[in-house]
């Protein structure tokens, strides 16, 4: 079988570093190359072995999902780098555009007719083997030779290049264990070893492409040509990527959006489930953000670009998810530690074997020798290496594909162990869209009094980002006819988890809960106990207020999303505690609790509190964070995973968060921890079958029971169960 068909999976033996996130070093160039034979670590340490010590080589990064390796370098002879890589063994292809990102091709079919008739060969050299006649003595050697000629040499190309760089990989094992056995008389056998480890191989890689088409898919979700108005008015079809940000863009009924965008005519029903993992249509309308990816039910619409074709939103959530699966999960870092250990301790157990057999259990010396061939197939932990990055990988696509993103295997794995959820209350337990319920003047007030003490709060409010001010300006603005007009609000600020600040029209007035109402020193007994009794129906109250007295209150109330409740319940059913903070009042706080079901509730919490509560939580057992991925910031570094909801508006979310619960479902968090529990299951069915079969034929090794084909078959055997397994997390229903 020549080169370019023959997909041989290396993962034994020397193991590559950890993978760090590599920065491109200042002023240098990138020769970025396509290596089809570069998919396992043993590959990423051979290239580091010859690349490294280049003139010119200033920093390599590895894309093993993609087989993309970019050499960062400075004035480096790049032909002489693709010279070192082809030495290897391996056959680079150079990609010019920097956007070439698409994903690796497949590994080309196997010569199926060849390998048939290398089979039919070898099992013709065993059948031979068994008759008496004289003259099948040429026969049966020639017969398997030709067999190994057939599929092996490429094995045997690529084990010597193992060897030469002193890394004992699957192709220098199994080149070591055919040769032995032939030298030693066993021809029939050795053919049928070959045979079946290149069948095996191309069976394992067409079960690994999976594992990489499952996130590659995502790739598909977003058309490669986009329809956009030109000046003069007409309409052409473009590559996506040649679509500025502002441009106009036309989708039809039926079409999948091209890029992010905002709609400005039309009112789209959109599915949006490669972002959010909600495959119910979502109403659109003219001003409403739309993201790349998503499917148009009916109608066409128009709308105004927003991002660049490799800036999506679609784009990021890719880019993260390839970047946790390049990315070693802490079961994994274990297992190529263990592996880097074990090969070379069972290769020299297979030596001793061969040379102290005849002492040691008085048996023939080629006895021995066979024997140890055995153990040098079994030496190869290719089924333990490969199960772990498999399974990691197709948990974190099973997630991407529910609208979760997990920022590396290891959050996936931690999240099996969390014990205590922390929520932030408005935006994510709660609706995040407040509504003015009531508000009253303090004091005597005539009608145009009211109408100035509206116009003042829809103003301060207007000024500030957060949900409860928005509910304030949106229920005032109408009735202030200049609200919208903040001209002559002066000298604004805002005081983080107290209000905002400001003069307006010469006077000095500020807009905030009862902490800001208190810094200004009027917090009096008559005003808290006012306060208290709006916040006991579960309010949120604001007030405003001059230099010298409180103007006015305003009740502000955010109802529960209508998932918050199950989403709790199903928290509880998993065993894990919740907790909610809230910069709210603690009355408020306390009543949404109840509501929610809530195992615990603290109120009138500063960013910092947040971050203080969070420490302390932390060192009770695995705690995680829920937010908007940006007020609560300190807390969501601070929490051993920290989750993001709504993340798919947020670039900031998508950027910081450990977790981005893609749209505004806190159902997500129960999915994400059922899917961590059962990732963690299978990485230990996996570890068991892998390591058991090892331990089973190494004893069957010893007594003579194994033969060479069978540790083959168990070997590489073992390898397709624990993909096979893994690949099980891949139909994880969302």
């Amino acid at each position: 079988m020549s080169d370019d068909t023959s997909h041989q999976h290396g993962c034994c033996g020397h193991q590559a570093e950890p993978r760090e996130t590599v920065t491109a070093p200042a002023d240098s160039d990138t020769l970025r190359l396509r290596i089809q034979e570069m998919d396992c670590p043993t590959e990423e340490a051979l290239l580091r072995k010859a690349l490294n010590p280049a003139p010119g080589v200033a920093a390599l990064e590895f894309d093993l999902m993609s087989r993309i390796l970019s050499i960062h370098h400075h004035d480096a002879d790049t032909e002489a780098l693709q010279a070192r890589v082809r030495d290897l063994g391996m056959t680079p292809r150079p990609l010019d555009d920097e956007n070439d990102t698409d994903a690796a091709p497949e590994s080309d079919e196997p010569n199926w007719g060849r390998l048939i008739l290398a089979g039919l060969l070898a099992f013709g050299a065993e059948v031979v083997g068994w008759t008496p006649w004289p003259w099948t003595i040429w026969l049966s050697p020639f017969l398997a030779l030709l067999a190994i000629a057939l599929v092996g040499l490429p094995t045997w190309r690529k084990g010597w290049v193992a060897i030469r760089h002193r890394t004992l990989n699957i192709n220098a094992l199994m080149s070591v264990a055919v040769t032995g056995a032939v030298l030693i008389g066993h021809w029939s056998e050795a053919a049928m070893v070959m045979v079946l480890f290149t069948l095996a191989e191309h069976l394992e890689s067409r079960s690994l492409t999976r594992a990489r088409r499952a996130i590659r898919d995502l790739l598909d979700s977003a058309p490669r040509q986009a329809r956009r108005r030109t000046e003069a008015g007409e309409w052409e079809t473009v590559a996506a990527e040649d679509v500025a940000i502002g441009e106009i863009v036309r989708i039809l009924p039926g079409e999948r959006l091209p890029l992010d965008g905002e709609v400005v005519r039309g009112n789209p029903s959109l599915d949006e489930s490669p972002i959010t993992g909600e495959s119910l249509p979502i109403d659109k309308s003219p001003g409403d953000s739309v993201f790349a990816g998503a499917i148009n039910h009916d109608g066409d619409f128009d709308i105004r670009t927003t991002k660049a074709a490799n800036d999506t939103t679609l784009a990021r959530i890719i880019h993260a998810v390839e970047q946790a699966q390049a990315s070693q999960a802490p079961t994994q870092r274990f297992i190529d530690r263990f592996a880097a250990v074990y090969t070379p301790v069972v290769f020299v157990l297979a030596i001793l074997t061969a040379l102290a057999w005849p002492w040691v259990a008085g048996g023939a010396w080629l006895d021995g020798v066979y024997r140890a061939l055995v153990l040098l197939v079994i030496a190869c932990p290719c089924a333990l290496v490969i199960s772990t990055p498999v399974t990691i990988v197709s948990g974190l696509s099973a997630a991407a594909r529910a609208g979760i993103l997990i920022k590396g295997g290891r959050f996936l794995e931690q999240g099996k162990r969390l014990s205590w959820v922390a929520l932030d209350k408005t935006g994510t337990l709660t609706q995040g869209k407040p509504t003015l319920e009531h508000w009253e003047a303090l004091g005597t007030h005539s009608e145009e009094q009211q109408h100035s003490l509206s116009r003042q709060a829809a103003l301060l409010a207007g000024r500030s980002t957060h949900p409860v001010s928005a509910a304030i300006h949106h229920a005032l603005a109408s009735a202030a006819d200049d609200a919208s007009s903040d001209d002559s609000l002066e000298h604004f600020r805002e005081q983080p988890g107290q209000g905002v600040e400001g003069q307006l029209d010469g006077q000095a007035l500020w807009l905030g809960n009862r902490r800001l109402a208190d810094a200004h020193g009027l917090l009096d007994a008559t005003l808290t106990e006012r306060i208290e009794a709006l916040e006991r129906r579960g309010a949120s109250v604001v007030a405003l207020g001059s230099a010298d007295r409180v103007l006015a209150l305003f009740a502000v109330r955010d109802p529960l999303k209508p998932t918050s409740l199950a989403a709790i319940k199903a928290l509880h059913g998993l065993g894990v505690k919740t907790l909610m903070l809230s910069g709210d009042n603690r009355h408020a706080v306390a009543a949404i609790a109840e509501e929610a079901g809530i195992d615990s509730a603290r109120g009138e919490l500063l960013p910092e509190d947040k971050l203080t509560i969070i420490e302390e939580q932390s060192r009770h057992g695995v705690t995680g964070m829920v937010g908007d991925g940006i007020n609560d910031a300190p807390a969501l570094a601070r929490a051993d995973i920290g989750f993001a909801m709504g993340a798919a508006g947020s670039d900031v979310a998508i950027e910081t968060a450990d977790v981005a619960l893609m749209d505004d479902d806190l159902g997500k968090l129960p999915t994400f921890l059922r899917l961590s529990r059962t990732t963690h299951a299978v990485l230990i069915q996996n570890i068991v079958l892998a390591l058991g079969i090892k331990a089973v034929f190494m004893v069957l090794a010893f007594t003579g029971h194994a033969t060479l084909w069978m540790a083959v078959f168990a070997d590489l055997g073992s390898s397709l169960l624990v993909i096979g397994n893994g690949l099980r997390l891949l139909r994880q229903p969302s």
